[in-house]
């Protein structure tokens, strides 16, 4: 191991891609700042930079390459001595990307962020060093086939050389300090065939119940009130270790065993293994909040087929129908897929009617990306890029119309709210907060307007919805409850 670089002082800290990449980040950042290291958010004053990269799209790694550039220039300009990679993108390109972007210093794979500290402080030759951290897991790719080879028989697997669990204890968070996200597990075993992740992150690999309350309690201490539940497929938690409750058993643990956290929110669950004991474990608790994230990809069963989704039209209906009717008031968040190989005309229209008759209270699209190394990438009947694009916008404004809609038929109704933070200039006037149907980051937001009244982000109350902004809700606090707000600590 290299000695330390006492030269070494402060860090900055790129953090790109979705909440999962989020936690390493923030883990990394705990242990960098253990080390004595000072954590800096101007890359000027910064003696290394850290990039933590998204691997997932063609239009990611794009992204991470223009961060990872842009810090090399710095570094050739002598503002920085160290620039470090860290993430999807190394543990998906490994060597490659050291061709990509000379004058990286240290790469450090998905499954070495515990190595962060080594890799800031190393030496300075990439080539010789980062092997350290990439070589151990080179056959993760078998572990991998073996594991998905057995999920598509039914059968449970278990792998040796990945870690049992990622331990995402003492972070230094990079969300606001009332909300924050929690892995419950790592990794998939789902093995859809567009998707890059499991090559990248592994079989699915769930954390003991014990240890996520462990996790959980750190973060309400830390003064999160909103936890959401996160991994790659929430959904199959705990088949992997034989825990039989599964995500029913947890989501009874955390509901019982948190005091100070008022919202758990379940995000990424699977359609084909949600069952009825799930959705009734939604509906009983007090703390979760009647919503869930539920990604679909499609609903045409031919290409559901070729996504190897598991799940057919009729399923996911059948699913759907059944949250409606036994969680009251829940919110179904969706993402879709647009311009798969070989997808018909009229294969799109079944999912843009599916849009306009369902409604979904939120909803993404992704033009589909052929990524190398899947199935469908290999596929010969691709689609030109301006089709995909345009269906994208078709679906998107099928959304809108249901989305407006359902905005407009909220006005004068009464919500609860999670206060997020002031109003910005460009904003509404008041302050920025969410509804229980209303995710951070990822979906709309309400205006508060509060009549000269102060609000506290994590504070929760309820206001009268008086207008809607395109996705967003506009709102007032009711007159009689203006001076008795209380603050949820």
């Amino acid at each position: 191991m290299p000695k330390p670089s006492k030269s070494i002082k402060s860090v900055a800290f790129v953090s790109l891609g979705c909440p999962k990449n989020l936690v390493d980040s923030e883990r990394m950042l705990g242990l960098l700042a253990q080390d004595g290291l000072a954590i800096t958010p101007d890359a000027d004053d910064a003696d290394v930079i850290v990039i933590n990269t998204c691997g997932f799209l063609e239009a990611s790694k794009d992204e991470s390459l223009k961060e990872i550039r842009d810090a090399i220039e710095l570094k050739k300009a002598g503002k920085v001595k160290r620039v470090v990679v860290a993430g999807c993108l190394v543990q998906r390109h490994k060597t490659k990307l050291l061709n990509d972007a000379p004058g990286i210093d240290r790469l450090v794979g998905v499954f070495d962020r515990e190595h962060i500290v080594e890799a800031v402080r190393g030496k300075e030759n990439p080539r010789q060093e980062h092997g350290h951290f990439l070589g151990k897991y080179h056959d993760l790719s078998k572990e991998l086939a073996v594991a998905q080879g057995l999920a598509a028989t039914g059968k449970e697997t278990k792998t040796s050389r990945l870690p049992v669990f990622e331990d995402d204890r003492a972070r230094l968070r990079l969300t606001p300090r009332h909300y924050a996200y929690l892995r419950i597990s790592e990794g998939c075993n789902q093995g859809c065939t567009f998707c890059t992740i499991p090559s990248i992150r592994g079989p699915m690999r769930s954390k003991p119940v014990e240890q996520i309350l462990l996790e959980a309690k750190e973060l309400a201490a830390d003064g999160a009130v909103e936890l959401n539940l996160i991994g790659q497929d929430t959904t199959s938690f705990g088949t992997d270790i034989g825990y039989g409750p599964g995500l029913s058993g947890l989501l009874k643990a955390l509901d019982k065993g948190l005091k100070d956290v008022h919202w758990l929110r379940l995000m990424y669950a699977y359609p084909s293994c949600f069952t009825d004991e799930m959705i009734k474990t939604i509906a009983d608790s007090a703390k979760l909040v009647k919503y869930i994230d539920m990604p679909l990809q499609h609903i045409n069963d031919e290409l559901l087929t070729v996504m190897r989704r598991r799940v057919t039209k009729k399923e996911i209906v059948t699913l759907l129908e059944k949250l409606r009717k036994w969680v009251p008031g829940i919110a179904i968040r969706t993402t879709f897929i647009a311009g798969s190989p070989g997808e018909t005309e009229q294969q799109h229209q079944e999912l843009v009617q599916f849009v306009k008759d369902f409604g979904f209270e939120m909803m993404g699209v992704f033009p589909y990306s052929p990524e190398p190394g899947t199935p469908m990438g290999r596929l010969t009947n691709q689609l030109p890029d301006e089709v995909r694009q345009q269906r994208v916008e078709e679906l998107m404004l099928a959304q809108q119309e249901v989305a407006f809609a359902r905005a407009k038929k909220t006005v004068g109704k009464t919500i609860q709210v999670l206060v997020d933070r002031p109003a910005g200039r460009d904003e509404e006037d008041g302050y920025v907060a969410r509804s229980q149907s209303q995710a951070p980051d990822i979906d709309s937001v309400t205006f508060v307007h509060t009549h000269g009244s102060e609000l506290f982000p994590g504070q929760i109350l309820d206001v009268k919805v008086t207008d809607y902004q395109a996705y967003d809700l506009v709102a007032e606090l009711p007159k009689q409850r203006s001076r008795s707000l209380s603050v949820v600590r």
